[in-house]
């Protein structure tokens, strides 16, 4: 695809998302600069900036802060470069181990309020160990009618916060798209026609039927609505973590000893109001 040049940055549209080169996160500081990434960010959900070399925990926090007030809500690793920074690796010596492999989710769905954003840096590169993206305004889209009338329905019961409930599909809080609040991994049950006189929590047996048909709608056809990025030095990566549901891949699990070092920085940036009808 071809590249497409702005006043500050040059992009070039993926499969989701863009590259972006020509600008260099470590030092930018240009309000004009910074209200354009956000409005991109905005526009195509994921921004790659390529060729950015080591960027440091306390900048990604600085960064993550263009976006709104930084929210953490994972336990710091002895490693880790910044209060703030969530460290992921697959040596437990070095991050925070089998992490992103519980199921298709957003940052923080969890909670009573998601993620807006999640931002993204790998200082120490595997050879192999890609983070998969999927494009949720997409997969709705293209779900049966019956499917996307039983979705509609639903709402997901927070597993590990008592009494968080977000709907399934809601529309997005500034894009206004229909959009997915979920964490496959961390969903205790699910409510039918929640709110109404004829709510119910789903059976065990119906939960796990739900579940794997959300995921089905993520791997069907091969996966071919998923963008798989393949991460190479320097990448950072700034997420509309409520437009776009990740997972790591297999390859992220493998051992240091077989791919190299993989070391991710995660941050993550506060939601502002709680998913809604």
């Amino acid at each position: 695809m071809p590249e497409i040049l702005h006043d500050f940055y040059q992009i070039k549209p993926t499969k989701l998302g863009c590259e972006v080169r020509g600008v260099d996160v470590k030092t930018e500081n240009r309000p004009e600069v910074i209200e354009k990434i956000k409005q991109d960010v905005a526009k195509y959900r994921l921004l790659i900036f390529k060729d950015q070399g080591v960027v440091s925990g306390e900048r990604q926090v600085e960064i993550t802060k263009w976006f709104g007030e930084v929210h953490s809500t994972h336990e710091q690793h002895p490693k880790s470069p910044h209060p703030d920074v969530f460290r992921v690796s697959n040596d437990p010596e070095e991050g925070h181990y089998g992490i992103g492999r519980r199921g298709w989710h957003i940052g923080g769905g969890f909670l009573p309020i998601p993620f807006y954003y999640v931002l993204y840096h790998m200082p120490s590169v595997p050879k192999k160990g890609a983070t998969c993206f999927a494009p949720l305004s997409d997969i709705i889209q293209r779900l049966p009618a019956a499917k996307r009338s039983d979705w509609d329905r639903l709402w997901m019961v927070s597993e590990s916060h008592e009494g968080v409930v977000h709907p399934l599909i809601y529309k997005h809080p500034i894009t206004k798209k229909e959009v997915l609040c979920f964490h496959l991994g961390m969903t205790s049950s699910f409510i039918y026609d929640y709110g109404t006189d004829y709510q119910r929590l789903t059976t065990p047996e119906e939960t796990k039927k739900i579940i794997k048909s959300i995921d089905e709608e993520f791997v069907k056809d091969g996966g071919n609505i998923l963008y798989k990025h393949e991460w190479e030095v320097g990448d950072f990566i700034m997420s509309d973590n409520l437009s776009v549901g990740h997972e790591a891949s297999p390859e992220s699990q493998i051992p240091r000893s077989e791919v190299g070092l993989r070391v991710l920085h995660r941050t993550t940036a506060k939601g502002e109001v709680p998913p809604s009808k």
